[in-house]
Formats: C-alpha cells, sequence, structure tokens
C-alpha cells in the first residue's frame, strides 16, 4: 500500500475541523495525523507528527494566521502549507504566499476541489485562488512563490540605512529603539520602514521580520 500523506489540520470551529477529518480520512492516500484549534498546539504538533502538509485557517480567533505560517515555516521549512478562507482578498494572498504558503482552498469549495488542492501542494504545485488565476496579481504572487526569498533580497537594493534599519527591525526592536541605535529622529525611521516595506512588497514590520529570518539576509542586531 502506498504511504499516505501526513496532514496537521488547524481550525479552531469544531464543525468544520472535524468535516476537514472527516473527508481526508476517505481518501487512500491521504491521512490526518493531527487537529488543533490554536497557534500554540500547531507548533508543537508540527514538530512532534512532521506533517508534510498543513491546512489552516485564514481567521484563527487566537492568532494572527499570517504570523503563524511564517512560524510553521521557521519551525519546518519543508512542510507545505494550505490556507483557507471564505473568499481570499489579494491583499491576504499576497501576505500568505510572503509568509510561506504554498496553496489556498476557499470553504465553500467542492470535496473534490478541496482533496485535490491537498494532493497538489503536496506534490510541490502551488495553488491560487481560482478566483485570482487569470489576474496579474496571479502572476506576482507566483513569482514570490517561486523564487527563493534571498534571491529576491538580493535584487532589491537598499540604501545602507535602509539595510540598517532593516537588521535591527529583524532583531526585534521598536521603531523608538532604532531612531536611538542609529540617532535618528522616529519619523525618519518611520520614513525607511516605509520604503523597506515598498521595495519588498510587504505590509507590516512583523513581515520584515520573518522575511529575514527565512531568507537569511538580516545580520545580528544585538547590542
Amino acid at each position: 500500500m502506498a504511504k499516505r500523506i501526513p496532514v496537521l489540520v488547524v481550525e479552531d470551529n469544531r464543525l468544520v475541523r472535524d468535516a476537514i477529518i472527516a473527508v481526508l480520512a476517505e481518501q487512500p492516500d491521504l491521512k490526518v495525523v493531527a487537529a488543533v484549534d490554536g497557534a500554540a498546539g500547531a507548533l508543537e504538533r508540527v514538530r512532534e507528527v512532521r506533517p508534510e502538509v498543513v491546512v489552516l485557517d485564514a481567521a484563527l480567533g487566537d492568532h494572527d494566521s499570517h504570523r503563524l505560517v511564517a512560524e510553521i515555516k521557521h519551525a519546518a521549512p519543508k512542510v507545505r502549507i494550505i490556507v483557507m478562507d471564505l473568499l481570499p482578498e489579494p491583499e491576504d494572498v499576497h501576505d500568505f504566499v510572503t509568509a510561506g504558503a504554498s496553496g489556498f482552498i476557499a470553504k465553500d469549495a467542492t470535496v473534490d476541489d478541496f482533496v485535490g488542492t491537498v494532493r497538489s501542494v503536496a506534490s510541490g504545485a502551488d495553488v491560487l485562488p481560482a478566483a485570482l488565476t487569470r489576474t496579474l496579481f496571479s502572476h506576482i504572487a507566483k513569482v514570490a512563490v517561486g523564487r527563493k526569498q534571498s534571491e529576491v533580497a538580493k535584487a532589491v537594493r537598499m540604501t545602507e540605512r535602509e539595510r540598517a534599519v532593516f537588521d535591527l527591525i529583524a532583531g526585534g526592536l521598536s521603531n523608538r529603539e532604532i531612531a536611538q541605535r542609529l540617532q535618528l529622529a522616529t519619523n525618519t525611521v518611520k520614513g525607511h520602514v516605509h520604503n523597506i516595506l515598498e521595495k519588498l512588497a510587504l505590509r507590516t514590520r512583523l513581515q520584515i521580520a520573518a522575511y529575514a529570518r527565512r531568507s537569511g539576509t538580516s545580520e545580528s542586531a544585538s547590542p
């Protein structure tokens, strides 16, 4: 009998979680090795059961799901993550792709589409929401998925000051702390952060830190 693909389900709605488990249990090539209702349990179980695929709710009540995707990828770089949502917005898709997601599925998708997405992502494919597959955004997202973050970082031209701010954000410093460290006005630091976000196509400081960790482009920011 062929090996069954181990899947971890992260969903805080019990009915939805149980339904996903039931659907996957009927598949001869898929196996739910764990199911949890929150972020803390997800990270613990990823380390324990080593799933190949994580199916994750885009709107967990107890956690920022974008952040959880980045944390899971940091803990298990080879795991493939599928994000579930009612109707994924382009901006959210971009953020999840940047964080490390490989696939998306709408919660109102058919069982066949859901199972097919799990299989495709497990095999190495990147699956975008059907509504976005013909848009310009889809091509941008595919490029983000397909290129190594380190290659992207090398291609981005930051000024020396922006690079310093980038490294300090990766080290966990606030804008005020960065301003003190670099002897700049806080508003000046905010301007550098804005430029970095635009150059890396990110939206938040948290995403900059996650980006730096994944790509290995930041230097030590310790005093």
